[in-house]
């Protein structure tokens, strides 16, 4: 496969997507979007794994841990929601920030995860 050649095309939000990231294997792609939701991708087969819909108001950025056990979402809703990898399962919501959230990373060594707000 050449890197211009199309795969699959994902087709599933139905807003612009704002952020994507890679697990640490490379098997599953992640999506952020307008649409207030987080998409999930087997990047091997080119279909939805799941779909994460917690964020009420646009999600800005997503993060995967070095790890690939935790993925990271910050949205417009003010709040970063951390997700247990590949099963998607909500493990906590931090609130208190008074503005969008609009980048999410993890450091290094994926035991601290960061953020960017305006």
């Amino acid at each position: 496969m050449t890197t211009d050649e199309e795969c699959y095309t994902l087709d599933g939000h139905s807003s612009e997507i704002n952020s994507v990231g890679f697990s640490a294997d490379g098997t599953i792609l992640v999506s952020a979007s307008n649409d207030h939701l987080v998409k999930m991708w087997d990047i091997a087969k080119g279909h939805e794994i799941a779909t994460l819909a917690e964020h009420t108001l646009a999600v800005q950025s997503v993060a995967l841990s070095p790890n690939g056990k935790i993925l990271a979402s910050g949205s417009y809703d003010q709040k970063i929601k951390l997700w247990n990898m590949p099963s998607g399962q909500m493990i906590v919501t931090l609130t208190g920030h008074e503005k969008t959230v609009a980048c999410v990373i993890f450091s290094p060594d994926g035991n601290h995860p960061g953020v960017w707000k305006f």
